[in-house]
């Protein structure tokens, strides 16, 4: 059997995207776009790989309540979703408040604390191509060894592993050291500038890149507007400018949606700076949608 999956580990969350229309007034309305939306970083990619076109299995944790809901969307998508269904515990929620490039984030875990690495079954692993994880299944709760058990399975199993850090503040709270040492030897890594920073005490994206091909094969770091920066050992790191959008709506998503652009291209042919380019072509399109989603 040609192994030419991407199973992706994850989390799935509720997102409600909050866009205000002009400054936010304290104490009284505030006009806004408000849309509940299906998210969750490792979620978010998994539907833009099935968009463009690639074999994706999704594995998460969501509550019972909504559980069928999720996998219908992820479906919908092109994803097949291998859910952990949890009694009595919701899904992880999120409000994400919109200020141009930025954002800000309230955030409920929900059932994504209680993601159990058996989730993943040994079938999975044997067609896998790549096992992308986002950082948000390695760093879910203090003691929780989830995202390690099936990076060192997969290993095993002969699949290369590609890695989202997903958040500069959880990684910090679980720790730097722990985190690069739950990643060392992976193929690739997708660290944005934040992310990069902190994990290495680096500041200027080429120091960040290089000092973290000590841990990965392939880096790729995400830089917003300024495009990303490819790296590879023993060659030069190599620029891709950002792609200019006709109008900026949403942040959120965006390097959910380059890491499925990178990774769909390059589990076609291996080609890291094809990749490279495809994935802020799918960063651009993400930008323009509320949301972390593909339409479809």
């Amino acid at each position: 059997m040609s192994r030419d999956r991407i199973v992706v580990l994850g989390d799935v969350m509720n997102d409600i995207v909050v866009v205000p229309r002009g400054e936010i007034r304290r104490d009284t309305d505030t006009y806004a776009t408000i849309r509940p939306r299906p998210g969750g970083s490792g979620a978010n990619t998994a539907a833009w790989l099935g968009s463009l076109g690639a074999a994706v299995d999704m594995v998460g944790c969501v509550g019972e309540e909504d559980a069928a809901q999720h996998c219908e969307a992820f479906r919908h998508a092109g994803v097949v979703p291998a859910l952990q269904v949890e009694t009595g515990m919701p899904t992880g929620t999120i409000v994400i408040l919109v200020d141009g490039q930025s954002r800000t984030m309230l955030t409920e875990r929900g059932a994504n604390l209680v993601l159990s690495a058996d989730a993943v079954g040994d079938a999975l692993l044997a067609d896998a191509r790549v096992l992308h994880v986002s950082g948000y299944a390695i760093v879910k709760s203090g003691g929780d060894d989830t995202g390690a058990r099936v990076i060192e399975r997969a290993r095993d199993a002969g699949a290369a592993i590609s890695v989202t850090p997903g958040s500069a503040g959880y990684v910090a709270d679980f720790g730097v050291d722990r985190f690069l040492e739950i990643v060392q030897g992976i193929d690739v890594l997708f660290p944005n500038l934040a992310e990069g920073e902190l994990l290495t005490g680096r500041r200027e994206p080429e120091a960040i890149g290089e000092a973290l091909l000590e841990t990965s094969s392939i880096v790729v770091l995400t830089m917003g507007d300024r495009g990303a920066m490819l790296f590879r050992r023993g060659m030069p790191p190599l620029a891709v400018p950002a792609v200019p959008v006709q109008k900026f709506i949403d942040p959120t998503g965006a390097g959910d949606a380059f890491t499925a652009g990178f990774l769909a291209a390059w589990v076609r042919d291996g080609d890291a700076e094809a990749a490279t380019r495809n994935a802020v072509y799918v960063a651009a399109r993400a930008v323009m949608l509320i949301g972390g989603r593909p339409p479809v």
